[in-house]
């Protein structure tokens, strides 16, 4: 592979596109790019006009998102051949700018990539909210994707069956709440668009699923009380398998992490041909996220529920084009806006 000595418009093309492909909360994709050429560093700032002050007011949810897509630049950094390096908050003077990628130069001998099919698995990566077959995934997968999140600095906690149906409980109670709460409800009605809208954010109605018919599973119900808009119930598996995805301590650096470790999770799953879908609901409530934390265990601080499994693909959701978020240029550092 021929290396490039300086970011040109192809090379930031690539790594942008990697970056916005990241999932984010109801896809606001809250993050801003700015590229500093001269320095060969993308900067990732946040989005305050893409946020949810009812579902994330502590915005954590935002910065698990960013750090999705700061994991994906990172990947597609080292598979163009370039040696990312990565700064969380470096800046206390400027707390929108979450992360920095500096690309250090090319990669060496020594250097040793992610595992095999994580960067493949970007573009092919999309939440499916649709019913799983409950084929078990085996253990040296499972064992893989908890790797994943131990080396992106968080835990992945799956749980037996009666820590399980714990979670879905609690998970099941904070949909409700929300199903009680009119203006939470009309914030996520923002975020979903109706067939034809050319949006570059948030769900289509296309991409929502069904309710389970056995109601064992809370999926978010995203239309609230528009019932043209939902789907019909079907039956989902029969025996749900979760991650919980904690950090050891809740800072703004540790939700970074959390989101680049369950980039790292999702990848994996996605490169060993699962499908999943996030259940967030219960981390939208401070009593129920903290009831979700595992027993007996003073420093775990949830961040996300991973349901995981086989069965069908899930339907992609629009992204702001990676081309125009930003473009090289002479310092000082231009900024435009990516999705």
């Amino acid at each position: 592979m021929r290396i490039q000595a300086v970011l040109d418009a192809a090379t930031v093309e690539s790594l942008l596109a990697a970056a916005v492909a990241a999932p984010s909360i109801h896809n606001t994709q809250p993050w801003r790019f700015r590229l500093d050429p001269h320095h060969q560093v993308l900067e990732v700032h946040s989005a305050p006009e893409r946020t949810l002050p009812l579902t994330d007011p502590m915005h954590r949810a935002q910065y698990l998102s960013v750090g999705a897509a700061v994991l994906n630049l990172r990947l597609a950094a080292l598979h163009l051949g370039w040696r990312p390096e990565v700064r969380l908050l470096p800046d206390p003077h400027n707390p929108g700018l979450l992360a920095t990628v500096r690309l250090t130069g090319p990669l060496g001998a020594d250097d040793q990539p992610p595992g095999p099919g994580l960067y493949g698995a970007i573009p092919r990566r999309h939440t499916s909210r649709m019913p799983f077959t409950g084929r078990p995934v085996p253990e040296p997968i499972v064992a893989e994707m908890t790797s994943a999140a131990h080396a992106a600095g968080a835990r992945l906690h799956v749980p037996d069956i009666a820590g399980t149906r714990r979670l879905l409980r609690l998970t099941a109670a904070a949909e409700a709440r929300n199903h009680a709460h009119p203006d939470r409800t009309a914030e996520t009605l923002t975020w979903i668009t109706a067939p034809g809208w050319d949006a570059p954010y948030g769900i289509p109605v296309t991409a929502l699923g069904p309710p389970d018919a056995g109601r064992r599973i809370p999926m978010r119900d995203f239309t609230g009380p528009i019932p043209a808009g939902r789907r019909p119930a079907l039956w989902f598996e029969r025996h749900v398998q979760l991650g919980l995805l904690w950090t050891a301590h809740d800072r703004r650096d540790d939700w970074l992490r959390a989101g680049q470790a369950l980039q790292y999770v999702l990848l994996t799953a996605t490169a060993h041909g699962l499908r999943t879908s996030l259940l967030h609901q219960a981390m939208e409530w401070p009593d129920l996220r903290a009831a979700t934390a595992l027993p007996r265990h003073k420093r775990c601080h949830p961040h996300v529920l991973i349901r995981f499994g086989y069965g069908p693909d899930g339907a992609g959701t629009p992204r702001a084009p990676g081309h125009t978020a930003a473009r090289p240029a002479p310092p000082p550092a231009t900024e435009t806006e990516a999705g």
